[in-house]
């Protein structure tokens, strides 16, 4: 069964979050999107809802996360090349987001060694969005597990 994924995020302005997403590039499905609302495309399968936070409260009974002080979520996109993981990121800082470093994202990087690199960045609503690439058949021989016929000798 395929499954599609609608993740969504609580923004304070949809027309400035929109505005920062296009500048990286994103392409939003115009089904989906109105005054408080914009269906970010990352790929046919999967979407995010970035939702003006009245219409958020709308679906939900709690709180709205404070992600100045809190992660309700890490999302994770994924890129081409080493490259285009720093073009993103880059471009991200460029429209008004921040970069966004932890101890825990340059560890992965460093146990992940030439097999990926990744960093991350804040929105304009300070959610953390990780871009990351990956050479998965290297990986695979580096991990697969001694004797499994997985690795080239």
């Amino acid at each position: 069964m395929s499954r599609m994924l609608f993740a969504n995020l609580a923004v304070e302005n949809v027309a400035a979050t929109r505005a920062f997403f296009d500048k990286l590039g994103f392409t939003f499905n115009e089904m989906f999107c109105d005054e408080n609302t914009a269906c970010l495309e990352i790929n046919e399968q999967s979407f995010v809802m970035l939702l003006e936070k009245p219409r958020f409260r709308d679906f939900i009974n709690d709180d709205i996360c404070d992600t100045s002080t809190a992660r309700e979520v890490l999302m994770c996109v994924s890129a081409d090349s080493r490259e285009a993981v720093d073009q993103l990121v880059d471009g991200a800082v460029a429209a008004g987001g921040s970069e966004w470093i932890t101890a825990g994202s340059q560890q992965a990087n460093a146990e992940m060694g030439e097999f990926s690199h990744s960093r991350a960045f804040r929105d304009l609503d300070n959610h953390v969005w990780e871009v990351m690439w990956m050479d998965v058949e290297a990986a695979a021989q580096q991990w697969a597990p001694e004797g499994d016929g997985s690795t080239q000798a």
